[in-house]
């Protein structure tokens, strides 16, 4: 049935593409209008005509997903792998998670696995970490070749018959060789039967060998899509769709794309190509097809089995992105895909797709000028009545919408890929078309990875074009409108939409460039993991709400007395893996699930550290894998116009700040309201009595609360030029009594925390909550 439906959609694309285009070409064209009109309708066309036949080719590729089944193979038959991790100018830090996870991978016999830690940056402190694994280190004098001539150079010192590769940054799961390997097997089995019995010659020509696996470059950070358009919640990585649906779909044709990491290649295949290619900026795109035109059989999974590091600002963003586009422009031209031998046709127009693509900056740039050029400078580039684009317009639009979402499986949209597009088309535009014209790029820009970089002054220069883009388009949106409401025109409002649409799009790409501010040295996983914190004689039984490289938080159901100024013993178990270590509290908050605690780990030993990145990392990535519900343009403006303007409080408690609100009877007789309370300070309301230094408040039958005069909030208060009157802060003075004591407990939780320290109630007491954590200082 879904493979029924799935046709259906697919060839309902095609069918309503070609009509519009047919529709296109024949009747819209502004013939009449001048040679400047009809030259930018011929270049609107075009730029349709090559996004569409991208599209086309991708959903047709999608019909039939193909997903190769893992063979069944015995451990005797698994071959020797060598391991490559390419490494120039990434910190130690970043490539000591990625080597502990790459000798952490399983294999039955490990003396087959080879790692090979690829410097080409020949620093010492990298082959001490080679030293201190005991894996291979590798450098080179000479640094002809960049990452490509790095990888060969690991090629000539090492003999496993297959090679994974790996980026600086990118973490294998413990399973990942395990899962990739087997794919191979057969076909090395039979490869040798064959060279025994028919010779090297018949080995190189049969049937069904194996170039490469691809897997998934999975990332266990936020992107900046995600991160800085404040949708970490909503929209997958941005990358997911490539890895997780454009490839799968590449199965069927023969033409994946080798990724450059993650991937497991066979040495004869790379052999046979003369090693990894070295003139060409992106040596992944064009190593892996010269291994298909060899009649290599190369997959693609979706199973992640590694993980690493997103571009964490936007000028590394832009370098990445700059790259790609220059060096697949640049691998198209050089290796002349149309006249490829080896290559058949579907190979060669799956190809040129992926080309195409980056030609998007050139078709975004139309589509947003398009409208403003007859809105804003009176220049015709297409002519149509409205019924025609009910008719012709209106059904593929609706149809590539619901297919895109359909087939992606939800991961992307229609409206996200126009984002996505606004937002990199200025910085790719310029890149594109001198790579268009033969001006290429030779040098390879290494991507920065490990701690993101904000620059105000760069992120405003990039987004100047969006900005020139949005004033123009609501300048053409402000016309049109008067037009509409002069000369009652109601068939400029398709035009108005069109613009609407641009310039929700463009608002979005303001929003990116603008940036967020980073907050976490290290990124926060939410893994429920067991653990155990003990301080004194107090033992705790603990789920971890989430865990860092830094620390870790815990969530309860109800405060607990952890003391802050302690340190805090910690053992963490997960996946078979443990790690103890020594931490402190340095915040608690209260949420809508519980009380959040959260742990800075102060000391920790190597093993351990190995064992808690163990607990992180080895792991799929646990971050939004499809776009959750849409909210519409209007409300994904609204959503990142509150949460940027929305002034962000950080608080530095240490202890459960609880609003009590509750009237006790003190041991003299008479009352007050204990307003809050955090173990060691309270702040009391004396019902306009006079205030007493000293304080037994009489809790229940069973607790004495014994408190020490500190503060009159009021006085506090004046700067703000406020006042809560009679509120004043006491220390609690007899702690460890009241600790031990069993009534506490149930004097503490008997209220609805939730109702009672939900925040519109904590923000009615606000003022003195802020005095009451400064002066406590907790």
């Amino acid at each position: 049935m879904k493979l029924k439906k799935t046709k259906i959609l697919v060839y309902s694309v095609i069918i309503t593409t070609l009509i519009y285009i047919v529709w296109r070409i024949f009747y819209t064209l502004p013939f009449g209008y001048g040679v400047l009109s009809l030259g930018f309708g011929l270049f609107l066309l075009l730029a349709e005509i090559t996004g569409m036949f991208e599209q086309l080719v991708h959903f047709y590729m999608m019909k039939e997903i193909y997903r190769p089944d893992r063979p069944e193979v015995e451990d005797k038959d698994l071959p020797a792998v060598d391991v490559f991790i390419a490494t120039y100018n990434e910190p130690v830090e970043l490539l000591y998670k990625t080597v502990n996870g790459c000798v952490n991978m399983e294999y039955p016999d490990k003396n087959k696995v080879q790692i090979f830690l690829c410097d080409d940056g020949g620093r010492e402190e990298v082959r001490l970490l080679a030293t201190h694994f005991g894996i291979n280190y590798l450098a080179r004098e000479e640094h002809e070749g960049a990452k490509a001539g790095n990888l060969n150079h690991a090629l000539r010192h090492s003999s496993g018959e297959l090679v994974v590769t790996f980026d600086a940054d990118m973490i294998p799961m413990h399973d990942f060789l395990m899962a990739c390997i087997p794919y191979f097997v057969p076909d090395l089995i039979r490869a040798k039967q064959i060279e025994e019995e028919e010779g090297i010659e018949a080995r190189r020509a049969r049937e069904g060998k194996v170039g490469f696996i691809q897997t998934p470059q999975s990332f266990y950070n936020l992107d900046l899509f995600q991160y800085n358009l404040f949708s970490e919640s909503r929209i997958p990585n941005e990358q997911d769709y490539f890895y997780r649906d454009i490839q799968l779909a590449k199965n069927s044709t023969n033409s994946v794309i080798y990724g450059g990491s993650n991937t497991v290649l066979s040495r004869e295949a790379l052999d046979e190509i003369g090693g990894f290619v070295t003139n060409v900026i992106t040596e992944d795109f064009a190593t892996g097809m010269l291994i298909q035109t060899k009649g290599y059989q190369c997959y693609a999974t979706d199973e992640v089995h590694a993980s690493g590091l997103s571009p964490e600002d936007l000028e590394n963003l832009v370098k990445q992105r700059r790259r790609w586009a220059r060096g697949c422009i640049q691998t198209g031209r050089k290796l002349n895909i149309l006249f490829q031998k080896g290559l058949n046709w579907k190979q060669k127009i799956s190809y040129l797709s992926s080309i195409a693509y980056w030609y998007d900056s050139i078709k975004r740039l139309v589509y947003i000028l398009a409208p403003i050029m007859f809105s804003v400078f009176g220049l015709t580039v297409f002519v149509g009545k409205p019924w025609m684009l009910a008719v012709f317009w209106l059904p593929m639009y609706l149809i590539n919408n619901s297919t895109l979402k359909y087939l992606s499986g939800n991961i992307r949209t229609v409206q996200w890929t126009n984002i996505y597009e606004t937002i990199m088309f200025p910085l790719l535009l310029g890149d594109v078309l001198l790579e268009m014209v033969g001006i290429s790029q030779n040098k390879f820009a290494v991507t920065r990875k490990g701690g993101a970089k904000t620059d105000s002054k760069y992120q405003f220069k990039m987004a100047i074009p969006h900005i020139l883009l949005t004033i123009l388009t609501v300048f053409g949106i402000v016309r049109c409108m008067r037009i509409v409401f002069q000369y009652g025109n109601v068939t400029i409002l398709f035009l108005v939409f069109w613009l609407i649409v641009n310039l929700y799009n463009l608002i979005m790409a303001i929003f990116f460039m603008l940036g967020r501010k980073t907050f976490r040295k290290t990124e926060r996983f939410r893994i429920e993991a067991d653990g155990n914190i003990a301080f004194g004689d107090t033992r705790m039984e603990v789920k971890t709400w989430d865990i860092s490289e830094g620390g870790f938080s815990i969530l309860l159901k109800q405060p607990k007395y952890i003391p802050p100024e302690k340190i805090i013993t910690v053992s963490l178990k997960d996946n078979g893996y443990k790690a103890e270590f020594k931490a402190e509290i340095v915040q608690v908050l209260l949420l809508e699930a519980g009380w959040k605690y959260a742990f800075r780990i102060m000391k920790i030993e190597e093993e351990d550290y190995k064992e808690l990145l163990h607990i992180i990392h080895d792991r799929i990535p646990p971050l939004t894998k499809y776009i959750q519900a849409d909210f519409g343009f209007f409300e994904d403006l609204r959503s990142n116009l509150v949460k940027r303007s929305k002034k962000l409080q950080c608080f530095n408690r240490k202890l459960p700040r609880m609003n009590l609100n509750q009237d006790v009877v003190c041991n003299d007789g008479s009352r007050i309201r204990i307003l809050s309370f955090n173990y060691h300070y309270v702040t009391v309301d004396f019902y306009g009595e006079e205030r007493r230094d000293n304080i037994v408040a009489m809790l229940n039958d069973q607790i004495e609360l014994h408190l020490g005069y500190e503060k009159t909030l009021d006085y506090q208060l004046e700067k703000h030029k406020s006042s809560v009157s009679e509120t004043y802060l006491y220390r609690v003075n007899n702690l460890e009594e009241m600790l031990a004591n069993s009534g506490l407990e149930p004097f503490l939780f008997h209220t609805d925390w939730k109702k009672i320290n939900h925040p519109k109630a904590v923000e009615k007491q606000r003022k003195v909550v802020n005095e009451f954590d400064e002066l406590s200082m907790l």
